[in-house]
């Protein structure tokens, strides 16, 4: 029988923590690790908002969280991370209605997909994992820093470490491959949290960035989903790799629950794996690397101050 090799250093979030009194943002809620986040924040008292390009997927994982948990303060709202235009309407929103944003947490994310564009003509993972939650984040900094001690937690993942950032070409006009633009933007995941906590130091938001393990998740439809019989083959060997050494969704969703609720973390700009932090890969530290893409996203989106 095959035994999981993360079991070796396998962990689980062990914190009982209560957030009642609490709001919280989960993107990508509506499935996978994302909504086993949102029922475990919601079973803890918390007001959860699932943030969704599903809108009938993520009522329905609403409805099943509020039934599961008792909590009836579990709401969904649009959020299309492809979208600037959609990210900036839900932060308007959340921004005008909610009194306080305690953490937020960007999980939603796109996996090897074909060379899509994002509806503003970004390469799609780079625009939905990195540039839709950087733009969401910095617009709901204030409430985020008002409501502080508060978190915000960025799910990455161990690709980062094959990353490495394409600077003169960030949407991979020229060289194009499902792979190296994922594992580009979950760099930029690590990067950006990095930047993030080095801005908001004294005061009292922690900002995490992690690897949840290596799931089975809808992300990887696309890997069949117009990449072609290689992508096709590609999808069924990583399927049984899942299998053989991977975790199911709720031992996937432990590491972004731990950053999310643990009350020992205290130190902000830390990379976690296992529900324990990690040393990320050389490139995610280069504090150069991680300004410069800073600067260009802010450019990219629309944040540029004159």
């Amino acid at each position: 029988m095959l035994i999981p090799l993360y079991t070796l250093g396998q962990s689980i979030c062990r914190s009982e923590a209560k957030l009642d009194g609490k709001t919280v943002i989960v993107t990508g809620s509506n499935t996978g690790i994302g909504k086993v986040t949102a029922k475990d924040l919601a079973r803890r008292g918390a007001r959860v908002i699932m943030a969704c390009r599903d809108m009938t997927k993520a009522e329905a994982a609403a409805s099943e969280i509020r039934n599961e948990t008792g909590n009836e303060n579990v709401v969904v709202e649009k959020l299309d991370l492809a979208s600037l235009a959609s990210v900036r309407e839900f932060a308007t929103k959340i921004n005008q209605q909610e009194g306080q944003l305690d953490i937020l947490i960007n999980n939603a994310g796109s996996m090897y997909c074909p060379p899509w564009k994002t509806a503003d003509g970004f390469e799609m993972q780079f625009g939905t994992n990195h540039l839709g939650h950087f733009l969401l984040t910095n617009l709901l900094l204030d409430k985020i820093k008002a409501s502080a001690p508060s978190r915000i937690v960025v799910v990455s993942s161990i690709a980062h470490e094959s990353g490495r950032m394409y600077f003169d070409d960030l949407n991979l006009t020229n060289n194009y491959g499902p792979n190296r633009a994922y594992c580009q933007s979950k760099l930029a995941n690590v990067l950006f949290a990095n930047e993030l906590a080095r801005r908001l130091e004294g005061t009292d938001v922690i900002v995490s960035s992690l690897h949840p393990g290596v799931i089975e998740t809808e992300l990887q439809r696309n890997m069949a989903e117009g990449c072609g019989c290689v992508y096709t083959c590609c999808k069924c060997c990583f399927w049984c790799m899942v299998r053989s050494f991977g975790k199911n969704q709720w031992e996937g969703a432990q590491t972004t629950i731990y950053c999310a609720v643990d009350e020992n973390i205290e130190k902000s700009g830390l990379y976690y794996s296992d529900c324990r932090p990690k040393r990320a890969a050389r490139q995610a530290r280069d504090e150069a690397a991680a300004k410069r893409l800073w600067d260009l996203s802010e450019e990219m989106v629309g944040l540029k101050k004159d």
